[in-house]
């Protein structure tokens, strides 16, 4: 009888304790791809609201800083969601641009007003073009159901940071700054 509690003793704790490790490897296990897509989401939306303070700062057109104002906002508040996803799902998110970016902000560093205005707000066009084929991947194909239903959820933003980026851009060719 004393072996069995013993034996009982020891076996439900280690029982409990495996439940919960084999609990937080579940978690741990999104599939590549939307491992893939996480990490590049969380980039280029640094790299967004990085590149959006910087518009407000260095824009001479007064489109393009209230677009990079809206870029800080709006990706400041995805990347908020996105990092608490990934964190349920115990998946770590990059926490620095990647190597393109990083190049895109020093060549804008380096830029004023029109020149500024010109060059940030084609990135953003071509940027926001690859942004939304990607969301939209995800939404479709992904097998993670938090990370597809934050890539749907965020479609629309993409596509209407899209068309503002597009508008702002002709603007700034048609007025020359």
């Amino acid at each position: 009888m004393k072996k069995l509690v013993v034996t009982l003793t020891l076996a439900v704790p280690t029982l409990f304790v495996g439940t919960i490790v084999g609990q937080q490897n579940q978690a741990n296990r999104m599939k590549a791809a939307d491992n893939t897509f996480a990490a590049k989401a969380a980039q280029g939306g640094m790299a967004e609201v990085e590149l959006g303070r910087m518009a407000t700062q260095q824009a001479a057109n007064a489109k393009v800083k209230q677009f990079g104002q809206r870029m800080v906002d709006d990706h400041s508040k995805a990347n908020e969601q996105l990092k608490s996803i990934a964190s349920n799902k115990g998946v770590t998110l990059p926490n620095m641009l990647d190597s393109k970016d990083e190049a895109t902000k020093n060549k804008l560093s380096s830029l004023r007003g029109a020149e500024f205005d010109k060059a940030y707000m084609e990135d953003m066009v071509s940027d926001h073009e690859k942004d939304l084929a990607e969301f939209q991947h995800e939404a479709d194909h992904g097998t993670d159901p938090d990370m597809k239903a934050f890539a749907a959820k965020t479609l629309p933003t993409l596509q209407h940071h899209l068309q503002m980026a597009k508008d702002a851009l002709a603007d700034v060719k048609s007025t020359g700054k």
